[in-house]
């Protein structure tokens, strides 16, 4: 995730992407079985409140994480499909991330009003935070949370001056994000990972802390992931697994683009496949990486990691994985449970897939 980038020029070639009739009409967010609004997120992150300034419009994509489980990915996917495989602008300028406290409401009005192409925003948000919207099409894309945890302590120790400036500087709401030497207490390499897990899996951060059990110094993702899960029945979500995207990235991005009603030119498909495997993106990490990875120590390479699943089993303890895996079933319930582990078909009965 990543500060919103400042506005970006006009892009002539956006009228490319499946252009907007005029006048567009505006759909009314209404309530749904499984999803209604009843938070509000303010941190050192967070502003749920700032798409009070998005005016929907007929066509919008959503892509949904908790964090760290294929948001960029997903991105990278949803221009490839869009665009026809030549996206005209960086995945980060395309796709904003609304719900992030910066930069002010007003600047990010002004950002996203200026896209012109058709919109695939971001957010971190749990439905629980987001007024729903009949007529946009919802991407959440899960992942087992020992990799999101992994890869968000990544994420985490090569934070840079300029990232905790941006989170912790002008209008923080609470508490400012520690640093990471701060949240380790000193310890390094896994040990400092280890000493993070108990308090990531037990405490919340904030103001969430009223309905969270877990995410310190973040957000929680079991309640992100459980709140996903229970609108996965609408018929405008669609709930994608990080681990099946490994497994048949391209079997994944047809059920996506038929999902978003994005036509598939078999001509140049297999070349848009390519352009969103983990080696393609990491050699074009600076147009991948949000603000050309600015924030990060080791820039944009840093913030494309390795994309892998599974390191935690050689940095967790037995009694670690055991704690997360007792939580998970009690926080999320048996068959979420499963699936955020595994993958596989998200509807009920659906099949699980071993990693």
């Amino acid at each position: 995730y990543s500060v919103m980038p400042t506005p970006i020029k006009r892009l002539p070639d956006l009228e490319r992407a499946s252009p907007i009739s005029d006048p567009p009409a505006v759909p009314e967010t209404i309530e749904m079985s499984g999803w209604t609004k009843t938070k509000t997120y303010e941190s050192h992150h967070f502003d749920s409140e700032a798409w009070s300034v998005v005016k929907p419009r007929p066509d919008d994509i959503i892509i949904a994480t908790a964090y760290k489980s294929g948001t960029t990915w997903m991105q990278q996917i949803i221009a490839q499909l869009i665009f026809d495989g030549a996206p005209p602008a960086a995945v980060g300028d395309l796709s904003p991330w609304v719900d992030l406290r910066v930069p002010p409401r007003p600047v990010k009005e002004q950002i996203l009003e200026g896209l012109t192409n058709r919109r695939f925003l971001k957010t971190h948000l749990p439905t629980s935070a987001l007024e729903y919207s009949e007529s946009a099409r919802y991407v959440y894309v899960a992942r087992d949370g020992r990799d999101a945890f992994v890869s968000l302590m990544n994420h985490y120790k090569n934070g840079n001056e300029m990232w905790y400036g941006a989170l912790n500087g002008e209008g923080l709401v609470g508490d400012p994000l520690p640093t990471w030497e701060e949240a380790t207490a000193g310890e390094e390499g896994d040990d400092a990972i280890r000493a993070i897990f108990d308090k990531w899996l037990n405490t919340p951060w904030g103001t969430h802390a009223a309905w969270e059990e877990d995410g310190w110094p973040f957000w929680s993702l079991f309640t992100n992931a459980k709140t996903w899960w229970e609108a996965r029945h609408l018929p405008n979500v669609l709930l994608v697994h990080f681990g099946d995207l490994k497994r048949d990235l391209k079997g994944e991005m047809r059920r996506i683009a038929e999902f978003i009603g994005a036509p598939v030119d078999e001509a140049k498909f297999d070349a848009q496949v390519r352009a969103c495997t983990f080696e393609a993106m990491k050699g074009n990490a600076a147009a991948v990486a949000p603000l050309g990875g600015a924030m990060w120590k080791g820039g944009a390479e840093t913030f494309i990691n390795k994309g892998t699943n599974g390191r935690w089993k050689d940095v967790l303890t037995k009694a670690q994985v055991e704690a997360y895996e007792k939580a998970a079933k009690e926080r999320l319930g048996e068959e979420c449970a499963e699936w955020l582990a595994l993958g596989g078909d998200a509807r009920e009965g659906g099949e699980r897939v071993a990693s």
